[in-house]
């Protein structure tokens, strides 16, 4: 196995740089119907997909989140802006939360600012939050280069042939180990909302 481990890890700090989100002024002010909310996520999220084929939104999914109770109901089978908000939170928290968990997180969410008149809204708690994530991306690439050169630094003695896959796994396994950490810290931290 040959890898290009220069060109692995510019491709790596290149997609952190690329890192964007939908911002809640680009989603339509006006109420949408369920097809046109996939398109406008599909269109929105699609830079997001691992594999061309992947679907970031479809109709059973959304049926089955308000169902879950993750997603207030729509009205008249349309969903509003707060709506498609929702829909974004949870297509970011499905691939490391249980439904369980999703839920506890954004109920108080839908309790307190979904469809309520006054300050916070949730577009302004949406774009606060996305606009502090988006602050992390230089102190993560500087971090992704440190796990980097650790994982490069470490199998020297190993035959030449075997060194790049056991370097590549050394790196995947360091940032599996930071997912999973964060992963323990985010399920105490909605525990305790529990509570």
């Amino acid at each position: 196995m040959k890898i290009d481990t220069d060109n692995l890890l510019n491709s790596i700090l290149d997609s952190l740089s690329r890192i964007d989100y939908i911002h809640a002024s680009d989603i339509p002010n006006i109420d949408l119907y369920m097809d046109q909310v996939t398109t406008f996520m599909d269109e929105q999220l699609s830079s997001t997909k691992r594999y061309e084929q992947d679907k970031i939104l479809t109709k059973t999914m959304i049926n089955n989140y308000a169902k879950n109770n993750l997603l207030p109901p729509p009205l008249k089978k349309k969903y509003s802006k707060e709506h498609v908000l929702f829909l974004i939170f949870i297509y970011y928290f499905k691939n490391i939360l249980s439904i369980k968990d999703i839920e506890t997180l954004l109920r108080p969410l839908a309790e307190k600012y979904f469809h309520k008149e006054g300050a916070p809204d949730l577009s302004s708690i949406y774009e606060e939050v996305c606009s502090m994530e988006k602050s992390q991306v230089e102190p993560l690439q500087e971090e992704m280069k440190e796990i980097y050169d650790r994982a490069i630094a470490s199998f020297l003695d190993a035959p030449e042939e075997e060194r790049t896959y056991l370097q590549l796994f050394s790196l995947i396994c360091s940032l599996s180990f930071d997912v999973y950490v964060k992963k323990q810290i985010i399920e105490k931290l909605i525990d305790s909302m529990e509570n």
